[in-house]
């Protein structure tokens, strides 16, 4: 249905109808448009410009489907009026396709002011080949100012049309970054469909973006939340694609080398994208005698901890992962996660007012917090407040394997936290660890070795630990590794891969079902996988184990196995 603003003139309203080229049906209720189809197009414009809150109903005549209502039409075009009789045009495939150069419009005296002309001689065959392009003439002609489209054909049509806008691009009363392509007939669009995320009918054409020339005042280093050390350029204020530049990302230390850019340079900038700001490169002939070469910082600049990159990476990070102020939020919330110390009613929005109000440095602080400290947050009830601090003592208690893990080494995951507990059986072992000792783990290689024995470097990192300690965070330990349990269970030296909805057992369960059989789960399905636990809607997973010949088991089998009543040797 056409709807107008309340402040539209009849006037408005009557041209913006009379451009509409399609099929129209008209209701007691006002007109029908086929938003659907053809009309999409016909009306974008209108819509956009004419749709508001408060509207008045254009036409409340209806549409006479067949000749005997031709009577009908004589009498509304001459502002008479049949109460009652307004028949409405049938949904059985019958409709006909029309072209409306005038419509009915009611004025505010209740008298109809323009003569319907209807021609029936356009057929759905030639309305489903119109093109994008007539449907969208009548915005050229609203707001010729905005006119920037042409049908064109080839190759070289396309080209030249790029051309001529981008001679137009600063004069244009808003900015853009290209062209669109778009195929013009619309039957020729509904052949060639979609995409995820955009028409395989249209694509774009990018213009380069624009380009100035500053100085490079310095170069500074932000500490992600990951702790990753991202080199930002300082620059003297330049306007780049409608907006002042001063910032701009160097991404690392390999790129500053690549590019030879040194502090006091003149370099060129521009928008990536016409978005994001970037140095292209320096200006070599207008070097300074005095330009600095930029060296990464060997010390956090946030936290003070020793930084670190490694072997085969581009990006130089923080080792200070429990202590530093940059990486505080993100530790704290997986230090909270459900797969770590699972502090239920710790999420985001808490951290984040912990951490602003300067109430949490560390995750031992979060130990220290009560109920009134809580309950002073935004949006926090003293029920909340003390939910949350029941969850913190349920927290202290907790095990080997979830505490490295809640500790966010740098590769160190759930499975390889599982192994680095079942193999040292203490933390305190763990912590006296060398590299050699460390390689001594299954699945721990030389990377992941090396990650675990610079955390565990770290000064600060083991302050962090002590607090815990004392804030009352505990959990069993035994001196040595109880491997020789683990290897006389049923599922010893076994990888199981789960997938799918078990009837009764969670995925964690079922892990942790595994784990103490003696077994390895693992996220995906190989050669090496000696059983897939396949519940409800079962995916690709389940398709790879039985093209790999992996013995498939649904729960009942799997709890059959656990107990022994299953030979492993006879399960396919």
């Amino acid at each position: 249905m056409l709807r107008f603003g309340r402040r539209s003139s009849a006037a408005t309203k009557l041209k913006a109808v009379e451009q509409v080229q399609g099929w129209i049906e008209f209701t007691p209720q006002g007109v029908v448009l086929d938003a659907s189809d053809l009309l999409l197009q016909a009306v974008g414009y209108a819509r956009h410009e004419l749709i508001g809150r408060h509207h008045r109903t254009l036409c409340d005549a209806a549409y006479a489907s067949t000749p005997e209502h031709a009577a009908l039409w004589e009498r509304l075009a001459r502002g008479e009026r049949d109460a009652g009789i307004y028949p409405r045009r049938r949904k059985d495939g019958s409709e006909l396709w029309l072209q409306a150069s005038y419509v009915p419009v009611r004025g505010l005296g209740g008298r109809v002011s323009r003569i319907v002309k209807f021609a029936t001689d356009i057929t759905a065959q030639q309305a489903e080949r119109a093109a994008m392009s007539s449907r969208l003439a009548a915005v050229d002609r609203q707001q010729p100012e905005l006119r920037a489209r042409r049908v064109v054909a080839g190759a070289d049509g396309l080209a030249d049309f790029h051309h001529q806008i981008a001679q137009r691009r600063a004069a244009l009363p808003f900015d853009i970054d290209g062209v669109v392509y778009k195929v013009d007939r619309l039957d020729l669009q509904q052949r060639l469909g979609f995409v995820t995320r955009e028409p395989r009918w249209a694509v774009a054409h990018k213009y380069p973006a624009q380009e100035q020339v500053t100085q490079l005042l310095g170069i500074e280093i932000q500490v992600g939340r990951t702790g990753a050390l991202t080199p930002v350029a300082r620059l003297a204020p330049v306007f780049v694609g409608g907006t002042t530049v001063s910032n701009a990302t160097l991404h690392n230390e390999d790129e500053i080398r690549r590019k030879d850019i040194r502090i006091g340079d003149s370099v060129v900038v521009r928008r990536a994208g016409d978005v994001i700001p970037e140095i292209v490169g320096r200006v070599l002939e207008r070097r300074p005698a005095d330009a600095v070469e930029f060296v990464m910082p060997t010390v956090c600049p946030v936290c003070g901890s020793a930084v670190f990159r490694e072997e085969g990476e581009k990006v130089a990070r923080c080792s200070g992962g429990l202590f530093c102020a940059a990486q505080r939020k993100q530790a704290l919330l997986h230090f909270a996660g459900r797969r770590a110390l699972d502090i239920e009613g710790l999420g985001e929005r808490i951290v984040d007012q912990l951490v602003d109000a300067g109430l949490v440095h560390t995750p031992a602080d979060l130990f220290r917090l009560g109920v009134g400290t809580l309950s002073a947050l935004e949006r926090m009830a003293d029920r909340s407040a003390a939910n949350l601090v029941a969850a913190l003592e349920q927290a202290r208690h907790t095990t080997l394997e979830r505490f490295i893990f809640a500790l966010g080494i740098r590769h160190v995951g759930e499975s390889t936290a599982r192994d680095l507990a079942r193999h040292f059986g203490s933390l305190d072992s763990l912590l006296a660890a060398d590299d050699a000792r460390l390689l001594e783990v299954e699945d721990v290689g030389p990377v992941v070795a090396a990650s675990i024995a610079r955390f565990f470097d770290q000064p600060h990192n083991r302050e962090v630990i002590e607090q815990l300690r004392a804030a009352g965070v505990s959990w069993p330990e035994t001196e040595s590794a109880p491997r020789a349990i683990a290897a006389i269970g049923p599922l010893a030296g076994c990888t199981v891969v789960l997938t799918g909805t078990l009837p009764t057992l969670t995925r964690d369960q079922a892990s942790e079902l595994v784990i103490s059989a003696g077994g390895k789960v693992s996220g995906s399905v190989s050669k090496k996988t000696d059983y897939v636990v396949a519940g409800d809607e079962a995916g690709s997973k389940l398709d790879k184990a039985r093209a790999l010949g992996v013995a498939v088991l649904d729960e009942d089998a799997f709890r059959r196995l656990l107990a022994g009543e299953l030979n492993p040797m006879k399960v396919s």
